[in-house]
Parts: structure tokens; sequence; C-alpha cells
């Protein structure tokens, strides 16, 4: 009896094992093509009118384009960070706690692009995985993250993001995550 019992128990393991890394790999997957896209379009931005320019695109965009891939593949797609720009991106209890383990991880010298973390959560009885992949700062960033800023990008960003606190960042720091969901 407790033979059987163990197997199924360790095939259960085994089952949700194989389910976590199959949605993982989904997960990063979509990572991949929101990181791609939007960056892609960002450099646009930038070579057609500079850090201003691509201030207005990330306010106007950058939500749509989540918003696209959630909507073709049925997760919650969005990024998040320590320091929002956005109150919309402002990071739920879960959200908070990874960061604060990858800042963790970052300041015992894991680099920002090997942090990742996935769960399943449940929240009100329903069961939803749960993912995040740090987003490093790359130099092209400090134009509009840095703690100094040109003037016409301080005006851009206190025109468009009045409770801005998305700055005083340094190439190399956890900008902040991608964060996707799916319920179970």
């Amino acid at each position: 009896m407790y033979k059987k019992l163990i197997a199924a128990l360790l095939a259960t393991t085994v089952s949700s094992v194989a389910m976590a890394s199959e949605l993982e790999a989904e997960a990063l997957g979509l990572v991949k093509q929101f990181g791609s896209t939007l960056k892609g379009q960002l450099v646009s931005a930038m070579k057609e009118g500079g850090p201003v320019k691509a201030i207005e695109f990330c306010n106007l965009r950058a939500p749509g384009i989540a918003a696209d891939i959630a909507a073709a593949s049925g997760w919650e797609v969005g990024r998040t960070s320590l320091k929002i720009r956005s109150e919309d991106n402002a990071p739920d209890s879960w959200e908070l706690k990874v960061l604060q383990e990858f800042e963790a991880k970052k300041s015992t010298g894991t680099a920002p692009a090997m942090l990742e973390y996935s769960e399943v959560v449940e929240v009100d009885g329903k069961k939803n995985f749960r993912y995040m992949k740090a987003i490093p700062t790359e130099k092209a960033c400090l134009n509009c993250h840095a703690a100094t800023i040109a003037p016409d990008v301080e005006a851009k960003l206190h025109e468009l993001y009045p409770s801005d606190n998305a700055r005083g960042f340094n190439e190399g720091d956890i900008r902040g995550a991608f964060t996707l969901t799916k319920p179970l």
C-alpha cells in the first residue's frame, strides 16, 4: 500500500515538474518576443528622435505590445520594477518579493541577465503559474534612467510621468523585470 502511495506521489511530482518546465519555456519565449519587439521599436524611436521620442514610444506603445502578446498567448504580460515610472507597472506583493530576491542575488555576484524565477501560486482558490525575468540596465537605458539626464528628457518625463521614480540606474543594474502569469 505504501509503495503505491509513494509511486503515485512520485508520478504527480514528476508530472508537475515537467509541466512547470514547459510553462517556463513558454514564458521565456514570450519574454524574448516582448523584449525583442520592445527593444527593436525603442531603437527605431531613438534613431528617429532621440530619447524624447523613445519616452513617447514607451508611454504610448509599450503597454500595447504587452497587451497584444497577452491576447495572442493567454498569459498576462507586463513589466515591473522596484523603481517604477508608471503606477500601472507597480509590483504586486509576489513581484515585489521576487524583485527583492533578484537584487539580493545580484549583490552576491549573479548577473541580472541570469535572474529568473517561477512558481505556482494560489490566489482565491485559483492556481496560477507566475514567472519573472530580470531586465538588465544597458548603456542606452541611461539616457532616460540615469541619475542625471538631459533637460529635454527631464521635461518629457515630467510631462508623461509626473510620479517617475525610475531614475538613478547604472549600467548592469536590474532595471526591472518582465512578469507573466498564466491561470492553470
